[in-house]
């Protein structure tokens, strides 16, 4: 039985190769995406909350207003809609890196209000020192905020890529392949549930994974 199983995920290697790939390039384009844009995004929102004015007022309702909805917007529903935006920016609609799109919108989203929600739940002494040492906006932000926030930016981190191995388990929908696309395809519906069965393991332990070296990882930076 086990030699059997053997040949099958053997069988169908090159395939699961391809889908790992897939996953991972799609995975990486939107948690840069994250790191690149809704890390900026969630500090500029928090700051509109406790440094207001009126020249940011309206910037920060536009960006939540983004936010929320992109965060709740059915995630299936939204990569469709976005197909005639996808194809226009990038030529096509479909492939790998055209399900990258979507999934890039919904990391920055997600990190972004993660990054408000760890920055707002720091200590107010932090900021009470950055205002009596004379600090710029880009001093607090970077030699405060994100020094004592860096731990919880980690997880929050974490928490993102781990959610984005989930929504990429549906980009076949456009030809973005993926683990989950072929689980689907060469597990499911060709009835060879061991193959779909190892594509899940392989899924899970991969979320894992990165869950233990991201709490790895703020712990070890987390100086409090």
């Amino acid at each position: 039985m086990m030699t059997a199983y053997i040949d099958k995920i053997s069988y169908y290697l090159p395939e699961l190769t391809k889908a790992l790939s897939e996953s991972g390039i799609m995975i990486l384009i939107s948690i840069v995406a994250a790191v690149a844009l809704g890390l900026p995004l969630g500090t500029f929102v928090y700051l509109t909350k406790i440094l207001p004015s009126k020249s940011s007022q309206w910037i920060g309702i536009l960006l939540n207003g983004y936010i929320n909805i992109v965060r709740s917007f059915p995630f299936l529903l939204f990569v469709v809609a976005l197909i005639p935006f996808t194809r226009f920016v990038l030529g096509t609609a479909f492939g790998t890196y055209a399900a990258a799109l979507p999934l890039s919108f919904v990391a920055v989203a997600i990190y972004a209000r993660l990054v408000e929600q760890v920055l707002l739940e720091m200590p107010n002494d932090s900021l009470e020192l950055a205002r009596s040492l004379g600090s710029t906006k880009v001093q607090l932000i970077f030699r405060f905020l994100y020094v004592e926030a860096r731990s919880g930016l980690v997880l929050a981190l974490t928490s993102v890529i781990i959610s984005m191995v989930s929504y990429s388990t549906v980009m076949g929908v456009i030809g973005g392949g993926g683990i989950g696309d072929f689980a689907l395809r060469y597990g499911y519906q060709r009835y060879e549930y061991a193959v779909m069965y190892t594509a899940i393991v392989l899924m899970i332990v991969f979320v894992i994974v990165i869950q233990i070296s991201g709490s790895w990882l703020a712990k070890k930076i987390n100086k409090k």
